[in-house]
């Protein structure tokens, strides 16, 4: 730590540049240091930020004993080598979802959490947006009744992203769509049924052996009397980009616009309304709440594709650094905690293996027996 401030490092700089200014302004935190491979986009993050510890390798960069906590924005396949190392380490660890790619990576990332001791958040972006805490408040206020049903979607383009993306079975990325649901009701997945639907293109299909455009599953969540749905789409589908969720109370329902630019429609008995969500910067300190309302990262020039075409992610980059950061000062679980980040991961996962057996049921591991 520096002068009481937790020192964070964050792990690769296209996305992750995104997070920097927030680290910096956030009053617990010390943006201490960055990692890149390519060293000339390392420097030239470090001199626009002013950050002069850097390095080109993440092995010595979990070495150095003044890094505190470790922000991870690498590649899909990097994620759970990377995190497990963090943690083996001694860090706490941040990481962009997905967690993992296998159970068995997410299996190893819970052990090395709790060997270690340390916090680990994986930063899913849904569960902080402006949307979803809209309607957690309205949850917390009696408003929706008995919760009765859920159901998320992402829908999204990846042609033109980098080449580990090109035929990425649907449901390995469906965190977007699968935390709201689970997080609303503070749950975890029991089992998960799925079909794949469509096809993409032919050369899209040998890299991961994924066939399908669509995916789309049903889950059970455990020890609750609640079903959720989740729709998954990376390749050949005509349709505006959506990360979107619906919630179906007794009293009232929530359910996200069709369209970027149109509002969410709040339904109270058969009565639909159109509603304007707030912004929840008040919930965070003042240094950072202007990041709520807009990019971070040179948002005309560099801001990474994922930021601009996900309408800012509604808003939840600090309030995912804050969450993470207060969860390490005042040595708690992250929400998500471990636990909770390795089950909605598992989700997707086990959601593909049941696409790939023809919609059989598939149960999600306990990790906490």
């Amino acid at each position: 730590m520096t002068n009481g401030k937790i020192n964070v490092a964050i792990v690769g700089l296209g996305f992750g540049a995104e997070f920097i200014p927030i680290y910096q302004r956030h009053p617990d935190a010390n943006m201490y240091a960055i990692c890149q491979r390519n060293k000339e986009k390392l420097d030239e993050v470090g001199d626009a930020f002013g950050i002069t510890r850097r390095y080109t390798s993440f092995e010595e960069l979990i070495q150095d004993p003044e890094v505190d906590a470790v922000h991870i924005n690498s590649p899909i396949h990097l994620h759970a080598s990377q995190s497990i190392a963090a943690l083996k380490a001694g860090k706490h660890v941040a990481c962009t979802v997905p967690a993992a790619t296998s159970v068995e990576e997410c299996r190893q990332i819970l052990a090395a959490a709790r060997e270690s001791g340390k916090n680990y958040m994986m930063m899913e972006t849904v569960i902080y947006s402006r949307e979803f805490l809209f309607v957690r408040q309205m949850r917390d206020e009696g408003k929706l009744g008995r919760i009765q049903f859920l159901r998320g979607a992402h829908i999204q383009n990846m042609y033109g992203w980098p080449g580990y993306w090109e035929g990425l079975p649907p449901m390995h990325y469906a965190t977007h769509c699968v935390s709201p649901c689970l997080a609303l009701v503070k749950g975890e997945a029991e089992s998960v049924s799925c079909l794949g639907s469509g096809r993409i293109a032919e050369e899209l299909i040998g890299k991961y052996g994924s066939p399908f455009s669509f995916e789309t599953a049903h889950g059970k969540i455990r020890n609750q009397d609640l079903a959720f749905e989740v729709t998954r789409n990376l390749f050949d589908a005509a349709r505006q980009y959506t990360e979107s969720f619906d919630c179906y109370g007794s009293k009232t329902s929530f359910e996200w616009q069709l369209s970027e630019g149109d509002e969410p429609v709040l339904h109270v008995g058969e009565k639909a309304e159109k509603v304007s969500v707030p912004d929840y910067a008040r919930l965070l300190p003042e240094s950072i709440r202007s990041f709520t309302t807009k990019g971070v990262y040179d948002a005309d020039e560099h801001s990474h594709p994922s930021f601009v075409q996900g309408g800012g992610h509604g808003g939840s980059h600090p309030h995912l650094v804050h969450e993470f950061v207060r969860s390490i000062a005042e040595k708690r679980p992250s929400f998500p905690d471990v636990h909770q980040s390795v089950n909605w991961t598992m989700v997707g996962i086990c959601a593909h293996e049941s696409a790939l057996r023809g919609g059989e049921t598939v149960h999600i591991p306990d990790f906490r027996g």
